[in-house]
């Protein structure tokens, strides 16, 4: 391999074998820092001077062989035939004058014949008889052509400084420094290995790694070649590169490394000293060798490949008691706590008396600067120390709270040690707000109420501050404001305070609602027919930044948006937040705006994405169920394979076991909409009556009883038609059209269609229309496909068999396009592909030419007649004349090349979406 900017020294090199040639000994040390080429330079001298014809003797110094005997001069005498330089002879271990002068005389007749080069590698490591023989040559051979090559690491000096002192004072004597490559020089190395273009994207980041230092380098570069990673792997041909550097620093600095790889962000020359128990002098001279090796940068390790390199081959045991000696160091040393935790994690230890209180601070630290992981970790430790209960309770409320950023059900779990301590009456009255708020964010409002009852019986004027936000709390407590603990509700002080309308009991009579409640996160505001509902939300949303105190708010803001202003504003933002989460690497979080993206698409009627997205959520779990929060995703997929006819996929998401609780929270309300969806749809009507009615009782007694958040009035008047309670059902309905939610679209929609089937066929067809005409403005497609396709029935059943045929192959489109095929069946039954025009007229056309060969009056009077209108109704609709309205129909015919009404092409209402949109 070639040498990269080594010319200078190979020059020197060069000149001083061109002068041993012409009859002068020399002598050159090449020194420098370990894996900085020092073998590499003297083995291309070696191999140039056999090359110009020179005899070469080699010999390797080790620290394991350094008590051997006249080990190098055995290495240098086996380089040659028997008999050409003298056996050595004598006792070991004393000086043979003698023996030195054989040696060198016969030196002296081999470099007679050719020059003799002698290299030593790594003298430092030679031992003492073998340093006389060679300074001996030294001194006898100076007109000799024998040249004396020795290579030496800075940083580690022979034990006899005369050896040194000696040579140096040889008229002949060169030094020769190796430094590490500069950033040219590495990028060069790059380029010859990899290529131009891999040197332009990898030479900054090698040579910030390698510190330019040659070996380390061309490790890099060979893993980076052979494996394709952009990270040395453990164990990889970096890792053992450091490795070696600091085997061939000697036993002595491979300690001092490991010390130092232990104390990480701690390091210094001072606490390795301490921690060593050795003079500061000595450890500083360790920490020289490696910054000059370019493994260390001052006392910390430059990359923390070698770092991990070094970690990984400490002893088990050995690292673990630094770490926990290391954390006693870093805790005397008054260093902040989140440091000396980073020690008690490594150690695993919190049988020191101060680490409890150490790591609580730490998790404090870490929550104000954001490190959830860290953080979780910390409390986890402490946890599972011999804390009390009332620091477990705690504990475990901080972790719930920063659990969900990456397991909504890890957090749930969490909370099981405090509700067990609430029961039996040991949690402390301070546990009891936060432990409140957390239930609540996680939709278990029973329980949440159970914690908020014990808050009102120890302090009746404490219930409401047991619901708020936290923006009266102490701004002391938040991040960044004197490293305290966030709460995660405290970003709800930015978003405005929504409170449920008060529910209406049969004959109009409004219950009491008590002044504070759990469900406060729950509740969402009164639908303002001008859009502004959701105005406040959207405000929120683009001012807030994910985060643990803000992303319960967020997904309420988002809720709020869905059930307010419909799907197309609301899924936005889920994506929004969806890659949010996504960058903050938090799956827990991405599980939950995954899960309402799911939500969002169910109510936008596409339950193909809805389906799709709610398995994505469930991916995203580490564990399928067993949680109240994958129980709500479960309830999403429930819903869209019934809707979708695929009863087989629902039964098996219905049999999975349930997790407790989950009765007592809005994921059970979703799972019982869900089963209820799933019995009314396989015939089990009682079945399905009784989960709806379930839900009622449990919103009620919430004070939630809202249609725009579940409309169980709707499922239970559909099984009570089934079951022929007409009665029964029109109280439903009437109930629920009386509330202040029939006037949005929505509830007015859905409701409608329901009255409709409990009256006469005349009534019946007006009220489809409007339900029809309110559900289209909404944004759900299956809700408008089950009102088109009882609109079509009503008017085959009153003779109008045209506008029946017409609405029905809008619905069986619609239908199509969602996913609900047994919907589409039951549309046009027998129907495989996208029913035509009928005979002798034109094919549909796309939505691309109808825009293009309509105006804006013709597309709206034409949607109009598609959605099966007469001409009066149009025109009552318009606010124009029927004559306007046949003149604008008479040029769409003509456009589309079609002669009546029931050739209108079913794209028109891809028209009607966009106009709406």
């Amino acid at each position: 391999m070639t040498l990269i900017d080594r010319e200078a020294e190979l020059a020197a090199m060069d000149s001083a074998l061109a002068g041993t040639a012409a009859g002068q000994a020399g002598i050159v040390l090449v020194e420098g820092a370990v894996g900085c080429g020092k073998s590499e330079l003297a083995d291309a001298v070696a191999d140039r001077a056999e090359a110009a014809g020179a005899t070469v003797l080699r010999a390797l110094g080790s620290a394991a062989e350094r008590e051997l005997p006249l080990g190098i001069l055995r290495q240098l005498i086996a380089c040659t035939p028997p008999g050409v330089l003298p056996e050595l002879t004598g006792e070991p271990g004393r000086a043979n004058v003698g023996a030195m002068q054989a040696f060198s005389a016969a030196a002296c007749e081999l470099a007679a014949m050719a020059p003799v080069v002698i290299v030593v590698d790594d003298v430092h490591h030679a031992d003492e008889q073998s340093c006389g023989y060679l300074l001996h040559l030294a001194r006898t051979t100076r007109w000799a052509r024998i040249l004396l090559v020795l290579t030496e690491s800075v940083h580690e000096r022979g034990d006899d400084p005369v050896f040194g002192t000696e040579l140096l004072r040889r008229p002949n004597f060169q030094r020769i420094r190796l430094e590490r490559l500069n950033g040219a020089a590495v990028a060069r190395l790059v380029a010859e290995q990899l290529g131009p273009d891999a040197a332009e994207r990898l030479a900054g980041r090698f040579a910030e790694a390698t510190g330019g230092n040659p070996l380390l380098l061309r490790a890099m570069v060979e893993e980076h070649r052979v494996t394709g990673a952009q990270e040395p792997e453990v164990g990889g041909a970096y890792a053992q590169a450091v490795l070696t550097c600091l085997y061939r620093c000697g036993p002595a600095v491979r300690e001092l490394a490991e010390v130092l790889a232990v104390l990480d962000d701690l390091a210094t020359a001072e606490r390795a000293a301490r921690l060593l128990d050795l003079p500061l002098a000595t450890v500083n001279r360790g920490v020289q060798a490696l910054s000059a090796a370019g493994i260390l940068d001052g006392a910390r390790f430059r990359y923390p490949a070698a770092r991990a390199a070094v970690l990984e081959w400490t002893d088990d045991s050995a690292r673990t008691e630094l770490h926990r000696r290391a954390a006693e160091l870093a805790h005397r040393s008054g260093v902040p706590a989140s440091s000396v935790a980073a020690q008690l994690l490594a150690a695993d230890r919190t049988d020191l008396p101060w680490a409890v209180p150490v790591l609580h601070e730490a998790a404090e630290q870490l929550l104000a600067d954001g490190a959830a992981e860290r953080a979780c970790a910390c409390l986890e430790l402490a946890d599972r120390s011999g804390a009390d209960d009332e620091q477990r309770a705690q504990f475990r409320t901080m972790l719930a709270a920063i659990a969900a950023r990456s397991d909504p059900g890890a957090a749930e779990r969490h909370l099981a040690g405090p509700l067990d301590l609430l029961r039996a009456g040991s949690l402390a009255p301070a546990r009891l707000a936060a432990l409140a708020r957390l239930l609540a964010t996680q939709g278990r409002i029973d329980e949440a109420a159970e914690v908020l009852e014990r808050i009102t019986a120890q302090d009746p004027s404490a219930q409401d501050g047991a619901t708020r936000d936290g923006a009266n709390r102490d701004a002391a407590t938040r991040p960044g404001q004197g490293g305290r603990w966030a709460d995660p509700l405290d970003g709800l002080s930015a978003f405005p305070r929504w409170t449920a309308a008060p529910p209406v009991e049969p004959g109009g009579v409004p219950r009491p609602v008590r002044a504070a409640s759990p469900t406060t996160l729950w509740t969402i505001p009164e639908y303002a027919v001008d859009g502004s509902s959701g105005a406040a939300a959207e405000l929120f949303l683009r001012g807030a930044t994910l985060s643990e105190a803000t992303v319960a708010p967020i997904g309420q803001a988002v809720r709020a948006l869905l059930l307010t202003e419909g799907p197309a504003r609301a899924m936005p933002w889920c994506h929004l937040y969806t890659e949010a989460a996504i960058r903050a690497g938090a799956p827990g979080w991405q599980a939950a705006f995954t899960a309402l993206g799911a939500e969002v698409l169910l109510r936008q009627g596409d339950l193909t994405g809805a389906e799709s997205r709610a398995a994505a959520a469930m991916d995203l779990l580490p564990e399928r169920g067993g949680s109240v929060f994958a129980a709500g995703v479960s309830a999403t997929l429930i819903r869209a394979s019934t809707a979708m006819g695929r009863h087989d996929a629902a039964a098996r998401e219905l049999a999975r076991p349930l997790p407790e609780g989950l009765a007592g929270s809005f994921q059970g309300l979703a799972h019982l909409r869900a089963r209820g969806q799933y019995h009314l749809a396989t015939n089990r009507f009682h079945a399905a009556l009784g989960d709806f009615l379930q839900i009622g009782r449990t919103m009620r007694r919430w004070g939630l009883d809202r249609p725009l958040l579940l409309p169980w009035r709707i499922g239970a008047a559909e099984a009570l038609i089934q079951l022929g309670e007409a009665h029964q059902a029109a109280r439903f309905i009437t109930d629920q059209l009386g509330s202040k939610d029939a006037a949005h679209p929505w509830v007015h929609g859905i409701s409608l269609r329901l009255k409709a089937a409990l009256s006469e066929p005349k009534e019946r067809q007006v009220l489809l229309a409007r339900a029809v005409d309110e559900l289209r403005t909404v944004g759900d497609t299956y809700e408008l496909v089950l009102a088109m396709a009882d609109f079509g029935q009503v008017l085959k059943e009153t003779g109008d068999s045209n506008r029946a045929n017409m609405v029905n192959r809008r619905a069986w489109h619609l239908a199509d396009e969602c996913g609900a095929h047994a919907l589409r069946e039951r549309i046009l039954p027998g129907h495989t592909a996208t029913p035509g025009a009928p005979e002798g007229g034109r094919t549909d056309v796309g939505y691309a030419e109808l825009d293009a060969r309509l105006s804006e009056s013709e597309k709206r009077v034409a949607m109009l007649a598609v959605h099966g209108h007469t001409n009066r109704e149009i025109a009552m609709k318009l606010y124009i004349t029927i004559s306007t309205v046949e003149q604008h129909l008479t040029r769409v015919y003509r456009k589309l090349n079609i002669t009546r009404r029931q050739q209108l092409p079913v794209d028109l209402h891809l028209l009607g979406a966009a106009e709406h949109a």
